[in-house]
């Protein structure tokens, strides 16, 4: 960095840019998704879709699963077509579309569903590249910097998170859900405003694709890309005619759909040859264990703005220290915890070193997001004779969080690990497949309370994981042989 150029807390300036588009872009995101469980419920008399809770569940379920998978295709399109700068810019005006399509004042559901296909493919767009560009903003062999950078960039995430649910929670109350999907219109316009603005502290990062499709490329593309949508739209249109398509047997197809993407994926990369060396596929053999329980973990943690959020509306008195809160707020509580805990975490794990290895810190995750369910399978008990404290909220929060930052920060870093030679780029991608199938199982989780009480549907999801992660801390040994993990604890 030259000398007397203008810094962000000592990082380019192109980083406070970048921040600011991400926290209201993080902004719109967890505002919506902090109301929509409840709008989708909500009878039509107090302008909602009437929906119920289990269909309610699992449309969140695969709305969440869908954003995290469209970040492979999306991160695609900026390295051959557009540049991660023009797709960042054109994914938030998506974004922006979407939330004002939701905002649009009328009965039909037809300008919710669009909304919600546009921010997905925004998402897609603008999620996975604005983070490939807060990279490119520092030299190769600035390591340092890049990852103090990036603890900036997740603190602004994690703002926009903690702010949506208060602001858009308070607005939306007494039925005023359309006034709450404009405030997140509005959020992703400040975004955008701010990257327009700031564009020209950029440096000229992300301008270009990585490698341009040739005209002819871009031809085979357009027509692949326009016969799968014509194939999509006449699969749907004929389910339709058949008057068989619900939107509950719609999500239970789309959730058939992403669990086959890592099978084939995985098989793709295990039976063929790809060069790959024993070791590697050892090394993919022990991530796929891990594959199967970051997904778990995920089925659970992300049940927080639907199976929680209805807890919270139906089961809880709202109120802290004698303040009332909307029920959105309780979304709030997971972000600030985050903010509060990730730097007494990342001082943990550089103290315990290698003494911690990644299968253990993934156990660790599992049994307590299982544990914040029977904690939750306590609170569903006491609620069936009334309604109880939000405090067990807080609690069940607190100790997902624990979870969150020892599966979360690993999860990256253990895929570049273990990725073989000829997948590593992609593999980046894998990882937000595990919460893609996790998010998307989960949705259809809300299916067991058709034969079981809800403290039941509680233990039974914290059996499962507690299950898995004491299955990792019982074949430690044997995932750290595989990840050849041991020799580098030895070595050092």
């Amino acid at each position: 960095m030259r000398s007397g150029e203008r810094t962000f807390f000592g990082h380019p300036w192109g980083l406070a840019t970048l921040f600011g588009t991400e926290l209201w872009e993080r902004f719109s995101w967890y505002g919506l998704r902090a109301i929509l469980a409840t709008f989708l419920i909500a009878s039509p008399a107090n302008k909602g879709l009437g929906m119920t809770q289990e269909t309610a569940q699992a449309v969140v379920g695969v709305y969440g699963a869908l954003i995290y998978l469209v970040a492979l295709p999306g991160g695609w399109v900026a390295d051959r077509i557009l540049g991660a700068r023009r797709s960042v810019l054109w994914g938030g005006f998506v974004i922006m579309c979407g939330h004002i399509s939701m905002a649009i004042p009328v009965s039909t559901p037809a300008f919710v569903w669009l909304g919600l296909l546009l921010i997905i493919m925004g998402t897609g767009l603008l999620k996975p590249n604005i983070s490939v560009m807060v990279g490119r903003l520092y030299p190769e062999e600035d390591d340092a910097r890049r990852d103090a950078g990036f603890s900036l960039f997740y603190l602004g995430i994690n703002l926009g998170a903690f702010i949506a649910p208060i602001v858009v929670g308070w607005l939306a109350d007494g039925d005023r859900w359309h006034l709450g999907f404009s405030a997140a219109a509005v959020g992703m316009a400040l975004g955008l405003a701010q990257y327009l603005w700031g564009g020209r502290n950029l440096s000229g990062v992300g301008e270009r694709p990585g490698v341009l499709l040739s005209p002819r490329e871009r031809r085979r593309f357009g027509g692949v890309a326009a016969g799968a949508a014509l194939a999509v739209a006449a699969a749907l249109g004929l389910w339709a005619a058949s008057g068989t398509l619900t939107v509950s047997r719609l999500t239970l197809a789309i959730t058939v759909v992403i669990l086959v993407v890592p099978v084939a994926y995985f098989a793709y990369i295990m039976l063929g040859s790809h060069d790959l060396t024993e070791d590697e596929r050892i090394r993919m053999k022990a991530y796929i264990w891990l594959f199967v329980a970051a997904a778990i973990f995920w089925m659970i943690y992300d049940l927080a703005p639907s199976k929680l959020l209805f807890f919270a509306e139906n089961n809880t008195r709202l109120s802290l220290f004698g303040v009332p809160i909307h029920a959105a707020t309780t979304q709030a509580f997971n972000p600030l915890f985050i903010m509060i805990f990730v730097p007494v975490f990342a001082a943990l794990w550089m103290k315990l070193g290698n003494r911690v290895s990644t299968p253990q810190k993934f156990g660790f995750a599992l049994v307590m997001v299982g544990l914040s369910f029977v904690i939750m399978a306590v609170a569903a008990r006491l609620a069936e004779g009334g309604k109880v404290s939000v405090w067990w909220l807080v609690l069940v929060y607190l100790v997902q969080v624990f979870g969150e930052l020892s599966l979360s920060p690993v999860g990256l870093s253990v895929t570049t690990k273990l990725a073989p030679e000829a997948f590593k780029g992609q593999m980046l991608g894998v990882w937000f497949i595990a919460v893609s199938v996790g998010d998307a199982v989960g949705g259809q989780t809300g299916r067991l309370t058709r034969v079981l009480s809800e403290p039941m549907y509680y233990l039974v999801l914290a059996v499962m994981a507690v299950a898995a992660g004491v299955a990792l801390f019982l074949f430690t040994r044997r995932l750290r042989e595989m990840m050849a993990e041991h020799h580098e604890a030895a070595i050092r």
